[in-house]
């Protein structure tokens, strides 16, 4: 069951949900941090996660921040620290526009 905020966004955006779930062919920096050649928006960054979460880079005094490793880096602009806020743009930043379909 899905809370009531996240049921409303999906029925007001399909269209954006849609974006976060199709599958897309990933840059070649994501391809080679995540290891598949095509993901989700949202699977690219469960992966990205899943690796801070692992790897132990979320700042022990402040969880707000992910101190970035070379691996980590090299998809994030070469910042040495990022806010959890951030994450999301700078993964967003190496996803290409789509061109609108035409009917």
């Amino acid at each position: 069951m899905l809370p009531g905020k996240l049921k409303k966004a999906i029925t007001d955006n399909p269209k954006k949900l849609a974006n976060l779930i199709d599958l897309v062919n990933l840059p070649s920096t994501l391809r080679d941090f995540v290891g598949q050649s095509q993901t989700s928006h949202l699977g690219c960054f469960r992966s990205v996660w899943s690796y801070i979460k692992t790897n132990n880079l979320q700042d022990p005094m402040n969880k707000n921040v992910v101190n970035c490793d070379e691996k980590l880096k090299s998809i994030l602009l070469g910042r040495s620290q990022v806010e959890l806020i951030d994450l999301p743009a700078l993964i967003k930043l190496h996803f290409t526009k789509q061109p609108k379909k035409s009917k």
